[in-house]
C-alpha cells in the first residue's frame, strides 16, 4: 500500500484527524479536491467556540463540543492559532424566556459546561457588553465561549500535521473508490492512491464520497447561511450574542471577531445546491433585522463585506463518526455546528474507532512534535524589534496591504510555510492581505506580482481560488475560446 491512511477532505475536520493522527508511526495523507485546504464550510464558519449548553442530549455532537471545549487552550498553546475566550451571552427579550434560560443553564451545568450564569441586574449586563440593546431582560453568560479564525486554525493543524509527515495533495478530486485486497484504492483526477484505511471527512461531498466505497447510509443537505461583515473601527463588541435559540438553529448572532471586527448572521436556508454560496435580499435583510434586534446601533453603511458559506446537515440532525460495513473505511460527516468547537474530540473517537473498531495497534512517534511555530506578524512587533526586522529583511518594510498593514515579508511567509498559499484567496486567509476596507481593491495586483515570482509562474496562471477563478486571460485562451478568428483578435485585443 501507499499509505496506512487516506483521509478524504480538507477542512478542519480532515486536518485535525491528520494532525492527531501524525502523532503515530502512520504513513498518511490527505485527497482535498480545491486549489487550497479550508476551502469549503471551514471558510463560511462563523468562527465562534461554543460552550456546548446548546444541542440537544439526544444529540452526541452535545457530548463533544463539551469535551472539545475543554481541549482547546492545550491546542492553542501548542499551535499558536488566534483564539480568545471572549465568553457568550444568550440574550432573552421577554420575561418569559428566563425560565428557558433557566432551563439551558441547569442541563449545561450538569453536563459539564462550566461557569453559567443567568444576570438579570441590567446595569451589569450593559458593563459587560454596552452595544447589547436596552430591551434586554435576562441573559446566559457562558465564560467558556470564545472566537477563533476558523481558517487560520485550519492552517495550523495542516501545518502541524504536515511537519509531523502528512502529505497534502490539493486539487486531486476523487472519481472513484475500490476496495482491493486488504485496503482501498482511491482514484483522483489526477493520480490513483493505495492504503489500508480510508477516513472520508469530506463534508458536504461525504454522502457521495461514501456512495463510491459501497456504503449508502446517509444523506447531507446543505444549509446556507449568510453574513455581513463591518469595518472594525466602526464597532466593538466584548461578548458573542445569541437570540433565544430555535428548533432549528442557535439563531442570528452579533459577534466580534478574531481581528477586531464585527459581523451579524448566519441566517438557516436549507437549498439544493450544495454549491450555491451566494447572498440573497431576502437573507440579507433577514440577517440585519435579527441583528438589530440585539443591536440596534449596527453600523450599516459600514459594511465591508456581505458572504454566504454551508453547513453539512446529515439526515439523522447529527455527527456520523463511525466504521462502516466496508471495513477500513471510515465515515466523519455531518459535521456541521458546533463542529468547529467539537474538533479535537472528534478526532479522539476517530483514533478510538481505529484501536477498538478496526484492531490498529498505534505506536507513537518518537520525534513527534506538537509545535507550530507561530508566523511573525509586523502587528507583533514593537518599533525597535520592527526596525531590526527591516535590516535584516527589507520587505517588512514593504507595505502591500495598506487597510490591514501587511509587509511582502508576511506574504511570503505566507506562500513558503507548509501546505502554503498558492492563490490569492489563499495569501488573503494566511495573512489578512485583501481582508480590510477595501477588499483587495489596492493590494491584490501587488499579492498576484509576489504569488507569480514565488510560485515560478506567469500572471495568467494566477487564481482567485483555482481553476476557473483566473483574473488575467491571455490572448492564446481568448482566441481558443471563439471559432470566429476576427472576433478572436478583437476579444483579445480588448
Amino acid at each position: 500500500m501507499d499509505y496506512d491512511v487516506i483521509i478524504i477532505g480538507g477542512g478542519v475536520t480532515g486536518c485535525c484527524i491528520a494532525r492527531t493522527l501524525s502523532r503515530y508511526d502512520l504513513k498518511i495523507c490527505l485527497l482535498e479536491k480545491e486549489a487550497d485546504i479550508a476551502s469549503g464550510t471551514t471558510k463560511g464558519n462563523s468562527g465562534v467556540v461554543h460552550a456546548g449548553y446548546a444541542a440537544d442530549r439526544k444529540y452526541k455532537k452535545r457530548e463533544f463540543c463539551i469535551r472539545g471545549n475543554k481541549l482547546f487552550d492545550q491546542a492553542h498553546k501548542e499551535l499558536n492559532f488566534p483564539f480568545k475566550r471572549t465568553g457568550t451571552l444568550v440574550v432573552a427579550l421577554e420575561e418569559r424566556q428566563i425560565k428557558d434560560l433557566v432551563y439551558i443553564r441547569n442541563y449545561g451545568t450538569e453536563d459539564g459546561v462550566p461557569g453559567l450564569e443567568i444576570i438579570i441586574d441590567k446595569n451589569r449586563i450593559k458593563q459587560m457588553e454596552p452595544q447589547l440593546t436596552d430591551k434586554v431582560i435576562a441573559v446566559l453568560h457562558a465564560p467558556s465561549g470564545g472566537i477563533i479564525s476558523p481558517y487560520e486554525f485550519t492552517f495550523a493543524l495542516a501545518e502541524n500535521a504536515n511537519m509531523n509527515g502528512v502529505e497534502f495533495f490539493r486539487e486531486h478530486e476523487i472519481i472513484g473508490i475500490n476496495k482491493i485486497v486488504a485496503g482501498f484504492e482511491v482514484e483522483t483526477k489526477l493520480k490513483k492512491f493505495t492504503s489500508r484505511i480510508v477516513i472520508n471527512a469530506a463534508g458536504l461531498y461525504s454522502a457521495e464520497i461514501s456512495r463510491m466505497a459501497g456504503v449508502d447510509t446517509f444523506e447531507i443537505y446543505p444549509r446556507r447561511g449568510e453574513y455581513i461583515l463591518f469595518d472594525k473601527s466602526s464597532i466593538h463588541l466584548n461578548k458573542v450574542l445569541f437570540p433565544m435559540p430555535t428548533r432549528l438553529s442557535k439563531g442570528i448572532l452579533v459577534s466580534p471577531t478574531i481581528h477586531g471586527h464585527v459581523f451579524i448572521g448566519p441566517n438557516a436556508d436549507n437549498i439544493l445546491d450544495i454549491e450555491d454560496v451566494s447572498t440573497t435580499t431576502r437573507g440579507l435583510k433577514e440577517i440585519i433585522s435579527g441583528g438589530l434586534k440585539l443591536v440596534p446601533n449596527l453600523p450599516l453603511n459600514a459594511a465591508i463585506r456581505n458572504f454566504a458559506g454551508l453547513r453539512a446537515v446529515s439526515n439523522t440532525m447529527d455527527f456520523i463518526i463511525e466504521a462502516t460495513e466496508m471495513v477500513g473505511f471510515v465515515n466523519v460527516a455531518g459535521i456541521l455546528s458546533p463542529g468547529l468547537t467539537a474538533i479535537f474530540a472528534i478526532a479522539e473517537e476517530v483514533v478510538r474507532i481505529l484501536v477498538e473498531d478496526l484492531g490498529e495497534e498505534l505506536k507513537g512517534k518518537e520525534n513527534y512534535n506538537p509545535y507550530r511555530p507561530k508566523p511573525e506578524h509586523l502587528s507583533d512587533f514593537t518599533k525597535m524589534k520592527l526596525n531590526q526586522k527591516i535590516k535584516e529583511n527589507p520587505a517588512w518594510g514593504r507595505i502591500i496591504c495598506r487597510c490591514e498593514t501587511i509587509p511582502e515579508a508576511e506574504i511570503v511567509d505566507s506562500i513558503r510555510r507548509p501546505v502554503g498559499a498558492t492563490t490569492i484567496d489563499g495569501v488573503k486567509f494566511r495573512c489578512r492581505a485583501g481582508m480590510g476596507r477595501c477588499q483587495g481593491g489596492f493590494c491584490m495586483p501587488r499579492v498576484m506580482e509576489i504569488l507569480s515570482r514565488e510560485l515560478n509562474i506567469p500572471y495568467d496562471e494566477v487564481t482567485k481560488r483555482g481553476k476557473g477563478s483566473h483574473y488575467l486571460v491571455n490572448k492564446v485562451l481568448c482566441i481558443e475560446l471563439t471559432e470566429d478568428s476576427k472576433e478572436s483578435e478583437e476579444v483579445a485585443e480588448k
